[in-house]
């Protein structure tokens, strides 16, 4: 079966205003991932498609594996804000924003996890994404933002192609070396390895040690 096709504007589930035109022509070549935080999804789409919130996303993903889309693909939507990936700003003009539906303090159900899976193979074909373009909100901003957060399957999505996740450790390479290759932005050396370990290694604690830096070099190549 191929990838899903695109939702024309008119088959958007809930139209969010807060979208425009993608910058300086643009295309997706990132998803960003993000939980929606909120209680429940009627409170996340409320604040999606609320013009006076002036955020968005693409689509939302429900805990029972639903996708509503909420901007049409080739607009930009409001999810990134700011923050940077391998060196370049803008990441709203440059990437797919997908809200899963999660207060952050509980794992995703089997459901959602296999319907946002299914979503993101449409997505990833329609624009020719790699796994190594798909990233979390805290990748790629720091010390702002934590989700889509420690309870989030990556490994289970990279076993399918989805995502990026080392096989086997690598070499005892400088972390800030390896962080930068994969794209992390810069900021504090701290703030940067508790990003790394939220994607990476969410139950790691405690200063820098050799595994950060093995699994790092691993996932830089």
């Amino acid at each position: 079966m191929g990838p899903a096709p695109l939702p024309p504007a008119a088959a958007l589930t809930h139209p969010s205003p807060n979208c425009g035109e993608r910058r300086g022509g643009q295309r997706p070549e990132l998803i960003v991932l993000h939980y929606t935080g909120m209680a429940d999804a009627g409170s996340a789409r409320d604040r999606l498609c609320d013009p006076a919130a002036e955020v968005s996303a693409h689509w939302l993903v429900l805990e029972d594996g639903r996708a509503e889309a909420l901007v049409p693909e080739e607009l930009r939507a409001r999810h990134a804000g700011a923050g940077t990936w391998q060196g370049r700003d803008d990441v709203n003009s440059r990437s797919i924003g997908i809200e899963i539906v999660n207060p952050g303090d509980r794992p995703f159900p089997a459901l959602q996890m296999l319907g946002l899976e299914r979503l993101m193979q449409g997505i990833m074909a329609r624009w020719q994404i790699p796994a190594s373009g798909v990233i979390g909100h805290s990748d790629m901003a720091p010390g702002r933002k934590i989700d889509p957060g420690p309870r989030f399957d990556w490994r289970r999505l990279a076993l399918g192609g989805l995502a990026i996740w080392p096989e086997e450790p690598g070499p005892d390479l400088p972390l800030a070396a390896s962080l930068d290759r994969i794209g992390y932005p810069q900021a504090d050396a701290g703030v940067r390895l508790a990003a790394f370990r939220l994607r990476f290694r969410p139950w790691a604690s405690g200063s820098e040690d050799e595994m950060d830096r093995r699994i790092a070099a691993a996932v830089a190549g």
